[in-house]
This record gives structure tokens, C-alpha cells and sequence, in this order.
């Protein structure tokens, strides 16, 4: 019964994608979805983009090993990233009206930042990706009682996924969203009702939880605990900030406040619903401690899958599954448009100057097809957690990303060389520190790349501006006869300023 629900309900999800692809006509349609969303819908979207395999089987399985403190990146992190995309960022990019985050880039600095951001936005999300498909080969493996190995499953659910996606874009991915959003709230209440019960009750799992020393959040008072802490938090923070996932659902809003507040919204939905799948997870060890304490240590990914399929009734079953499949579907498919439509709009497209509109629309879903080939083989091939997967992909755009956007949007001194010294400087100092740093360093490498790339912006825009300044007087007293000093206070005034927006 549950494989046939399984099989309809997939059924169904690319039914309802290929429906709306016939609302695709270009490729502003195509990546979001022609800037008309409704509140509703962009809040759904937000949610159910973040809302996937990390939040379900990463993060519960995190938790259940390391508590509160282990998953201060996602949710704590993500989280705080929504509310600082929404407050800070989304009334500025919806005024611009660009179609991705890499022309940006290219409007306040130019081409060469706006490729090299790109190229870092696009590698972010192969991780990202690799964890959906990872989960979508759990599932089915699971509901098929191993009858379509993990691997097969992957394939399988990548093509699904693929499919509507290819089509529809970011029609498809919204609807289907907005769909998969109610079925993924009901699901997960009512399974929470049911394995409370089985627990002895929710106060019985909290009290066990907080005994056990799962509910501390902060780490004990020294910068050896601090700082790695603050890394992880950061890192999905800030590093999420730059992604094209989080831009297009900005963008696809109705209007400016509709995308600040379909944000928010968003956020505030992701936050509390995250806690769910740890509460069950934990759970699990109360309901029989010896079996999933075996299984936590073995593979802690299983818990909550196998205690959905052991211990509750067959609707509680199909509404996990249900719920899982919606958020990994809804998860994977944004995450395979955002990167595919910045390598097309970014990347090739400055490599075809004679490219039309429809040739452009054409490219997006061959680099698409090809951007999740890739990352299925290295899901196959990686033996990574879910959760690592996803918190690692955000380290190279903290570091490369982050600072060249921000110093973009909110200090007029931010120059091309500024931004290409953030870059380097950030990307030298993480891959330096992976490299030669210990398994679990005191200052994690990617937030030393991320202060060594506010130093490089810094200096790179000071250094820029100062030579830009001396050129200038020059070039005024040579034409003008002017003497230095009358240059120089007229330069001093009305300084030179890069290209920007």
C-alpha cells in the first residue's frame, strides 16, 4: 500500500509540473516564474526549498548525536539567513530586476567578478543537490523493502525530479511547492501525535532530552568552544545569502513587500517545523533504546525512516513518506533550477553573444539535464552525511560570495579591484587552512576566508581609489594647468567611482 501511494503520489507531482510548464514561454517564466507570485506562495517556496533531506534526515540524525549545539548551522543558521535576505537584501534585488544574482556582479563591478562569483554560487550546490538525491534513494529504498537499492533509488528520483523541472522551471517548482507544503505540515503533525504516544509522551522526550544534555546551546565559556561554534552558524548565515535559490524566490514575488515578507514567513515556518523531525528522531531511543541505539551508531540516517516503518500504523507511513518525498522533491528541484539558470545566464551566455531568447531558454535546460547528471554520480559515489553535505556546500560562497554582495549593496567604496581581492583572498585562505589545518581546528577555514576577504575588499577598494585619485591629478593638471594642490581638493570632493549601480 505504501509503494503504490509512493507511485501515485509521484505520479501525481509530475503531472501537476507538467501542467504548469505550459505557462513558460521565456526565460524569465522559466526562472521566476514571470515576477507574479503571491504571498502565499512565495512563503511556501522559501520554506519548502530549505525545508528537505538536511531537515529530515540530516538534522534529526545530527541532533540525536551532538543536541542543540551540533545543528547550530541549520536550523539556527538558515534561519537567521531568511530574516537577514528578507530585511536587508530583498527590497534592494527586487528593485533591480535582474534575472539572477551573478548579473548583479556584473552591474556593480563587471564581468570578471560576476564569473567568478558565479562559478562559486554553482559549485555551492552540488552538495546541496547530492543530499536530495541521496534522500530520494533512502526512500525508496525503504518503502520497496530493499527491493530497489540506494542507489537505483537515486536514479529513479533524480529523473522524476528532472522531469517536471526541465519543463516547468520555476512555475513548475512554486506550484508544486505550494502543493507539497500542506501535505508535509499535516503529515508531520499527525506522525508526531502518533510516536509521542509510543514515547510515553511529549514531556517524557523533552525531559529525557534535557537530562541527557541535548537541549544545551551554547558551548562552555572559551574561545576554543566559541569560535567553531560561531563558524558553523556563520556559515550557513551568511553563506546563504549570495545562493540563486534564495535571489529567485526574492525575485518571483508579486511585488517588494510580498518578497520581504514572503520571506520572513518563510523563515518563521522553517524554524519551527525543523524541530519536528528531531523530536521524532530522539523519540525513537525511548521507544526502544537498544535497537536504534545500534542503528545511531551504524547509521544514524535510518533512525527515523525505520522507526516510521517498525513501530507506527500504515497512514502514519504514508504521510511520512508523504511528507518526505514533498520536501525532497520541492528541495531538489529549486536546487537544480537556481545553479543551472546562473551557469546559463552568467557563464555561457557571455560565451554566445548572438544567442535569442529562445536559444537562452534552450540552454538553461541542457545545462540543467547536464549540472544533475554530474551531481548524481557524486551522490552514488560520496559516502558524506546528509547533513555534512549541505552544511559544507555554503563554505565556498561565505568566503568568495558573500563580502564582494554585501560591501556591494552597502559601501558606495567598494571598487572591481576591492572585489577581486575579497575573492582570492577569501578562496587562498580557506582552501589554505582545508588543507593544512587539523580534523577540528579552533578557527574554522572558512571563517578565516571570510575575514581575509573583508581585508582584501577593503584594502583592494582603498588601494583602487587612491590610485584612481592620483591618476586623475595627473591627468586634470596636464590638461587644465592646474596646480597639484587645486587637483587634488577638487578630486578630493568628487571622487572617481567604478562603474556600478
Amino acid at each position: 500500500m505504501i509503494l503504490t501511494f509512493v507511485i501515485l503520489y509521484l505520479a501525481v507531482s509530475v503531472g501537476v509540473g507538467l501542467h504548469a510548464a505550459r505557462r513558460v514561454h521565456d526565460t524569465k517564466d522559466f526562472a521566476v516564474a514571470g515576477r507574479s507570485l503571491p504571498l502565499p506562495i512565495v512563503a511556501a517556496t522559501v520554506f519548502a526549498t530549505w525545508f528537505g533531506a538536511e531537515a529530515l534526515m540530516g538534522m534529526s540524525a545530527t541532533f540525536v548525536k551532538e543536541g542543540l549545539r551540533g545543528v547550530v548551522a541549520d536550523p539556527f543558521g538558515s534561519t537567521l539567513c531568511l530574516v537577514l535576505a528578507g530585511l536587508f537584501f530583498a527590497p534592494r534585488f527586487y528593485r533591480l530586476n535582474l534575472l539572477t544574482v551573478g548579473d548583479y556582479y556584473r552591474l556593480r563591478y563587471d564581468r570578471r567578478v560576476e564569473v567568478l562569483c558565479t562559478l562559486c554560487i554553482v559549485a555551492s550546490y552540488v552538495g546541496w543537490v547530492a543530499a536530495q538525491f541521496k534522500v530520494l534513494g533512502l526512500v525508496l529504498n525503504v518503502v520497496t523493502q530493499g527491493a530497489v537499492s540506494q542507489q537505483a533509488g537515486m536514479v529513479i528520483g533524480a529523473a522524476i525530479v528532472l522531469t517536471y523541472t526541465t519543463f516547468g522551471g520555476m512555475f513548475s517548482v512554486a506550484i508544486l511547492d505550494f502543493v507539497q507544503l500542506s501535505v508535509i505540515i499535516g503529515g508531520l503533525l499527525y506522525i508526531v501525535s502518533v510516536v509521542s504516544d509510543l514515547a510515553g509522551g511529549a514531556g517524557a522526550v523533552l525531559s529525557h532530552a534535557a537530562q541527557a544534555g541535548k537541549l544545551e546551546f551554547f558551548p562552555a565559556a572559551s574561545l576554543d568552544a566559541w569560535i567553531p561554534f560561531i563558524g558553523a552558524g556563520v556559515t550557513m548565515m551568511l553563506g546563504s545569502i549570495p545562493q540563486q535559490d534564495v535571489f529567485q524566490r526574492i525575485t518571483s514575488a508579486k511585488d517588494e513587500r510580498t518578497a520581504v515578507r514572503g520571506s520572513l514567513a518563510g523563515a518563521a515556518l522553517y524554524f519551527s517545523f525543523c524541530f519536528v523531525p528531531m523530536f521524532l528522531a530522539y523519540a525513537a531511543l525511548l521507544v526502544d533504546p537498544d535497537r536504534f541505539g545500534t542503528l545511531l551508531r551504524e547509521d544514524s540516517q535510518l533512525v527515523l525512516p525505520t522507526l516510521i516503518v517498525e513501530y507506527t500504523p500504515a497512514v502514519a507511513q504514508i504521510l511520512f513518506f508523504g511528507a518526505v518525498l514533498s520536501a525532497v522533491m520541492s528541495c531538489s528541484s529549486a536546487t537544480l533550477l537556481a545553479p543551472s539558470v546562473a551557469l546559463s545566464e552568467n557563464v555561457l551566455k557571455g560565451l554566445m553573444p548572438g544567442l535569442d531568447e529562445r536559444g537562452l531558454l534552450r540552454m538553461m535546460r541542457i545545462v540543467l539535464v547536464g549540472f544533475a547528471v554530474i551531481v548524481l554520480a557524486i551522490a552514488i559515489s560520496s559516502d558524506a552525511s546528509i547533513y555534512q553535505l549541505v552544511v559544507n556546500t555554503y563554505k565556498v560562497t561565505l568566503v568568495a560570495a558573500f563580502v564582494p554582495l554585501a560591501a556591494g549593496l552597502y559601501w558606495r567604496g567598494a571598487t572591481i579591484v576591492g572585489a577581486l581581492c575579497a575573492i582570492g583572498l577569501g578562496l587562498a585562505t580557506w582552501i589554505a587552512g582545508e588543507v593544512l589545518s587539523s580534523e577540528q581546528p579552533v578557527w574554522p577555514p572558512q571563517l578565516l576566508g571570510l575575514l581575509m576577504a573583508g581585508v582584501g575588499m577593503v584594502i583592494g577598494s582603498k588601494a583602487h581609489l587612491i590610485y584612481d585619485r592620483a591618476d586623475m591629478v595627473r591627468e586634470g593638471s596636464a590638461e587644465t594647468g592646474e596646480t597639484q594642490e587645486m587637483v587634488e581638493s577638487r578630486v578630493t570632493k568628487s571622487p572617481r567611482r567604478p562603474p556600478g549601480i
